[in-house]
């Protein structure tokens, strides 16, 4: 799909159930990122079902609009990006390592993130619909106070002074730490990345064994309470607090599971047992 033209957008927007904004500011952006969390999964089957994954707008917008999937983090806000751009938002893609075990940061082009600026002064803003579980609303990203969300309490601050060689040249860069509920999520670079700059990152994680991407398929995604979430033959439902996990016996039941929560629709289920794929660099 080109996204080039009006009737792309509107695709999109049929897609994620949105009308077009009459203007490109705060409240359209936050609407618009609601409606593609709680529409477009994010999910990782590509890996698992031995599907090739390329960063170019055109493929990215023929699997999430024209094919109705999801995907990861690169897929998720490369089309998003896509999408905002055309309704006259000005869209930065930045470069982010997520916090892990312990506090060890991943790899560079871990993960990406979109800055967004709208026409009715406000922001800059933190937009992301591929992270998962995170926050609901686009961050506000000069702002270092707690900034309140459906989902928790997120911060952007500085990286600690005390967090060693990483911290510090990350200080010197101007690198940014996302907080929620106090704990790291992910560090930021400010730095203006092209779509090109993540194929690494993309292909690091839909190859590597050390990348929970390639581990077992997951389908997730937002709902108005919670999320819900199908990880094999298990349908992990979560309000608030509280999470209630169904069994789904057969494969039938999975298939319909996808097509009746998510949109997916597969001709067959990708191997549980976590089996990555080695594909060419897109």
């Amino acid at each position: 799909m080109d996204p080039q033209l009006p009737q792309t957008t509107d695709a999109y927007l049929e897609r994620i159930g949105a009308g077009r904004p009459a203007r490109a500011d705060a409240a359209a952006l936050r609407e618009l990122q609601l409606r593609h969390l709680t529409t477009v999964p994010f999910e990782n089957l590509s890996i698992h079902l031995g599907e090739d994954i390329v960063l170019e707008e055109d493929l990215l917008l023929d699997k999430i609009v024209a094919d109705r999937r999801g995907g990861f983090c690169y897929e998720l806000n490369g089309a998003f990006a896509a999408l905002l751009r055309a309704l006259g938002f000005r869209v930065t893609l930045l470069q982010a390592r997520v916090h892990g075990e312990a506090g060890r940061l991943g790899i560079p082009y871990d993960h990406m993130a979109l800055r967004v600026e709208t026409d009715d002064g406000t922001g800059p803003w933190l937009a992301d619909v591929g992270f998962g579980d995170h926050a609901e609303r686009p961050l506000a990203l000069g702002d270092r106070a707690d900034q309140r969300d459906p989902r928790g309490i997120f911060r952007i601050a500085q990286p600690p002074a005390g967090s060693g060689v990483d911290g510090a040249a990350a200080r010197d860069y101007g690198d940014l730490d996302l907080l929620r509920d106090g704990a790291p999520q992910f560090r930021l670079d400010p730095r203006p990345r092209a779509l090109a700059d993540f194929r690494a990152g993309a292909w690091y994680h839909r190859t590597s064994p050390e990348s929970g991407f390639t581990r077992s398929p997951v389908c997730s995604r937002f709902t108005t309470a919670g999320r819900i979430t199908l990880k094999g033959h298990r349908l992990l439902t979560t309000v608030g607090t509280e999470r209630h996990e169904t069994l789904l016996e057969s494969d039938e039941e999975v298939l319909a599971a996808y097509r009746e929560h998510f949109g997916v629709r597969l001709d067959r289920l990708p191997p549980e047992e976590g089996v990555g794929v080695s594909v060419s660099n897109g």
